[in-house]
């Protein structure tokens, strides 16, 4: 795989520092320069042609969002965005990735030292390697309608690129939907300015999951992240549980922790692995599918990364690859107490 070339953007000089630390002795990557704001990026880019770049929102002269927007309109590149973990700039971080970012983290706090971006060298390649996409009008999509729920639960794993998949799936779910959970690779300031973001956007009724908190029809709940994997517990009906731990295959929230918790429901589960990078989700959805849960994978396709979804398909875990703009249907279809030849509801205009 060609060395891949990367251009730090960030007014701070301890940051683009920083950066450059953390990715200077893996092979894969090259900083090939560094800018203080985007009109010195911008000259940059012409000059040196990067393959992936770092982008902080909060920057002179203009701030990264509108940089990321003309760049993404007149120049699509991979973006990588460094934003502050406050409410700010957790919602500056959720708008970067609906104009094209393919991933957001968190800056550092001051005292922290070059191991705060421990998993950047990863996420660049990820990135440089990633399905763009632009801004533009979103589809209208139409919830579904006529939805019977047959007592099956939905479950959810996704991480980079999974913003725009999740707002996907989940846009086309009826105000009855399935119980929901869903795990997403974030930081916990960023995954509660996502449930806000989702609680705006969706029919359903959406929340963080808190404690005890019943898997009910017509709510969505997403893993809160921090120091807390998301899992379930056995109850009429199941229950939420926050699990204080170590990272597990990588993260924390970790799809591995919430899958796995889930196996008492047997039958009744319904997984999903969305876009992302690594293999988290994969040995939880095995165990799930030995259960014997329906397990699906987004394809290859419509991944911005065709990680973790690879991972299920290539042991076995997923059953089948469905696309991203198929998966709300199928999902319905397993959790709807018709029969699929037959049944009334409809997506995107659709019957399924």
């Amino acid at each position: 795989m060609p060395v891949k070339k990367v251009l730090i953007v960030d007014d701070s000089a301890t940051i683009r520092h920083l950066i450059r630390s953390s990715i200077a002795n893996d092979s894969r990557l090259q900083v090939i320069g560094e800018a203080a704001d985007p009109y010195e990026a911008r000259e940059k880019i012409k000059l040196l042609n990067p393959d992936v770049l770092t982008l902080d929102v909060e920057m002179p002269r203009m701030n990264g969002l509108e940089f990321l927007e003309k760049l993404m309109r007149l120049r699509p590149m991979p973006v990588i965005m460094v934003s502050t973990e406050t409410h700010k700039g957790s919602a500056a971080a959720l708008e970067a990735l609906s104009l094209g970012a393919v991933e957001c983290i968190g800056k550092p706090r001051v005292e922290a030292t070059a191991d705060a971006f421990w998993n950047l060298a990863d996420l660049l390649v990820a990135a440089a390697n990633a399905r763009l996409h632009t801004a533009g009008p979103r589809p209208k999509l139409t919830p579904a309608t006529g939805f019977d729920w047959n007592g099956n639960v939905i479950l959810v794993g996704s991480s980079t690129g999974g913003v725009d998949a999740l707002e996907t799936l989940l846009s086309e779910f009826p105000e009855n939907c399935p119980p929901t959970v869903i795990t997403q690779h974030m930081p916990e300031t960023f995954l509660a300015s996502f449930a806000a973001r989702l609680q705006r956007q969706i029919v359903p009724q959406f929340a963080l999951a808190s404690p005890q908190a019943p898997l009910e029809q017509g709510r969505v709940y997403l893993a809160p992240g921090g120091a807390h994997h998301l899992a379930l517990t056995r109850g009429e009906p199941a229950l939420c549980k926050l699990v204080a731990g170590d990272k597990r295959s990588g993260h924390r929230p970790s799809v591995d922790v919430l899958f796995e918790s889930a196996q008492f429901l047997g039958e009744r589960a319904v997984s999903v692995l969305l876009t992302g990078m690594g293999r988290d989700g994969a040995d939880g959805m095995m165990t799930l599918r030995r259960a014997g849960a329906r397990c699906l994978a987004q394809d290859e396709a419509s991944s911005v990364v065709f990680g973790m979804p690879k991972v299920a398909l290539q042991t076995g875990a997923a059953e089948r690859a469905v696309p991203l703009e198929a998966m709300a249907g199928e999902v319905l279809a397993l959790c709807s107490s018709q029969r699929r030849a037959t049944q009334g509801f409809v997506t995107r205009g659709r019957a399924v």
